[in-house]
């Protein structure tokens, strides 16, 4: 069973910055970010196997990365606007994982706790 920790979550004005991070217990072949606003299902933010993947609305905004020493994967959210405001979960996929089941929750095997992300206008 991997444990995922996520932080880094908090409360900034629109336009500005914050960078999450997610800590597994241990490697991961895919990690991903997704997050759920208050009366919205869950969407999918961004994953990191070989290569990044991004939804269509934060990319130039967001970027992910990983720590491979660490079994760490971050979250950089820059220009964020008020409709980021949810609650960011991270992901872990053991196995291979790719293409369009990336995106999708059900493909992840592992889920954080989510850390709360509140952009104010």
């Amino acid at each position: 069973q991997v444990q995922l920790v996520e932080s880094g979550g908090g409360s900034v004005q629109a336009g500005g910055s914050l960078r999450l991070t997610c800590a597994a217990s241990d490697s991961n072949y895919a990690m991903g970010w997704f997050r759920q606003a208050p009366g919205k299902e869950r969407e999918f933010v961004a994953a990191i196997t070989w290569s990044t993947y991004y939804a269509d609305f934060v990319k130039g905004r967001f970027s992910i990365s990983r720590d491979n020493a660490k079994n760490a994967v971050h979250l950089q959210m820059n220009s964020l606007k008020p409709e980021d405001t949810a609650v960011y979960y991270c992901a872990a996929k053991s196995g291979p994982l790719s293409g369009r089941l990336l995106a999708a929750g059900l493909s992840y095997d592992y889920w954080g706790q989510g850390t709360q992300v509140t952009v104010s206008s």
